[in-house]
């Protein structure tokens, strides 16, 4: 994934380093409290502080971050480009203009989401997509269609600013009015003489924006929004922050944090691509399975309908998976909710573990489930899902477990048959990987998204934010 960009950006420190010599060359690692290297050369910081603060700075402020620079990057380039997408992705493409964007999901012949991700228009016949590679490459390189594709990964830098004050911190950093940039569009700005793409996009829930452009540039832009942000009481925000806590708490069910890949599912041929690749396919290569749901790997596969994504599938065109997708569309078996945990039944789980003669459950005292730093020590992906019941009855799954600190609760998200789907409904998970001492937890269908006491960034209105002057 990393690359020689990469590298000059994200420096590996030893033992030996002091953490001047890193922040020299990334102003992104500096007041890091944690960092944690993805790959050999590619360092990333994990923490500013901790999650509790970190998270918190949406909320009356903003979070500015770094962690999608990890993102593989992948350009569609020729005459059959939109042929080819709307071959592939659930979207239709056919009308996307070089201001717009596709949230495009890529699913198997069952209908399983293989990846998502976000794809824009930046030339007549050359699309711009992030984090749909691998399943892209495998696919165009079967497609016998008029189409190159291009693998632009770590070549280009990611800043998010997500929060209630994130505009005012983009006009400050680049000294002009970016009232006019709309939901889901895009469109070119210029700090300095440096030509960047500012997106209207991000995983807070609220009012968020991503800036991008060429690596090499990243140190002098990071810093100026950087020195912006502080003006108005910005965050960093580490990757441990950005991943589980943001996604389960905003209702944003993501690849790789809230379920597997069917990488290795989906036939003989891709299987063999994605064995031949294993620097793009790692999230799925060595999978451990934890939770209640134990071995059944196709209950936590899902579909777009599993995960609230039915809107995005449009049946105007044949694409991979349509035939499944119709008739899952007819009477769709799970749907997305955020499942709220009792409190006291989390605390008799925990309390397991301080019972001298007692077999103690498996811990659930972390702060979420996101366990990148034990998963790469040990070569592997660990992905948590747990059984949810109605009345004895296996109703659908829950994962992306957080302790969402502001709330002052324990939630996931459940992809649950929609008739339980009710808010209030009372629903019980079972906790404990099968083997290992299993209990009872009460859970409650709660609001979705959970911090819905914010405008979503879809229908938050700029024009009540002060204009740069």
């Amino acid at each position: 994934m990393s690359s020689d960009n990469q590298r000059a950006q994200f420096q590996v420190v030893t033992g030996n380093e002091s953490p001047a010599i890193y922040h020299q060359f990334s102003p992104a690692l500096e007041t890091a409290t944690l960092l944690f290297q993805m790959a050999p050369g590619l360092l990333v910081p994990y923490e500013f502080g901790g999650v509790e603060y970190e998270i918190d700075g949406y909320r009356k402020s903003a979070w500015i971050g770094t962690t999608l620079m990890i993102s593989p990057i992948y350009d569609v380039v020729g005459p059959d480009a939109v042929k080819f997408l709307n071959s592939i992705c659930v979207n239709d493409f056919t009308n996307l203009t070089t201001k717009g964007l596709r949230h495009a999901v890529i699913c198997n012949d069952q209908g399983q989401v293989l990846t998502d991700g976000v794809v824009i228009r930046i030339g007549e016949d050359r699309y711009r997509t992030y984090w749909l590679n691998p399943p892209i490459d495998y696919f165009l390189k079967t497609s016998g269609m008029n189409v190159a594709g291009e693998d632009l990964s770590g070549t280009e830098y990611f800043i998010q600013i997500a929060g209630e004050r994130s505009l005012e911190i983009l006009e400050d950093a680049f000294a002009a009015d970016l009232h006019d940039i709309k939901f889901a569009t895009h469109r070119k700005a210029s700090m300095d003489g440096k030509e960047v793409e500012i997106i209207r996009l991000g995983m807070s829930g609220n009012l968020a924006y991503e800036i991008h452009g060429p690596m090499a540039e990243f140190d002098e832009v990071y810093r100026k929004v950087w020195n912006s942000g502080q003006k108005f009481g910005a965050r960093k925000l580490g990757m441990h922050a950005y991943n589980l806590f943001n996604h389960t708490e905003a209702g944003f069910p993501n690849i790789h944090l809230h379920y597997p890949l069917p990488w290795f599912e989906s036939g003989e041929d891709m299987a063999k691509y994605m064995l031949a690749n294993p620097q793009y396919s790692m999230y799925n290569l060595n999978r451990k399975l934890v939770g209640s749901v134990g071995e059944e790997l196709q209950a936590r596969f899902v579909t777009p309908y599993d995960v609230g994504w039915g809107f995005l599938v449009k049946f105007n065109h044949e694409f991979r998976g349509r035939k499944a997708l119709e008739e899952i569309a007819k009477n769709p078996p799970r749907t997305a909710v955020t499942l709220e945990w009792n409190g006291d039944d989390v605390g008799a789980v925990f309390a397991t573990q301080f019972k001298p003669g007692e077999e103690a459950c498996e811990s659930i005292g972390a702060e979420s489930e996101g366990v990148f730093t034990s998963n790469t020590f040990r070569g592997e992906m660990a992905y948590r899902a747990d059984r949810v019941l109605y009345n004895g009855k296996d109703i659908g799954i829950s994962s992306g477990r957080i302790v969402s600190y502001h709330y002052n609760s324990m939630i996931s998200l459940g992809f649950i048959d929609p008739a339980y789907a009710k808010g209030g409904t009372e629903l019980t998970l079972i906790w404990g990987t099968p083997g290992t001492r299993q209990m009872n937890i009460r859970v409650k269908v709660a609001r979705y998204p959970y911090n819905g006491d914010f405008v979503r960034n879809e229908n938050k209105d700029v024009e009540e934010i002060p204009r740069h002057k």
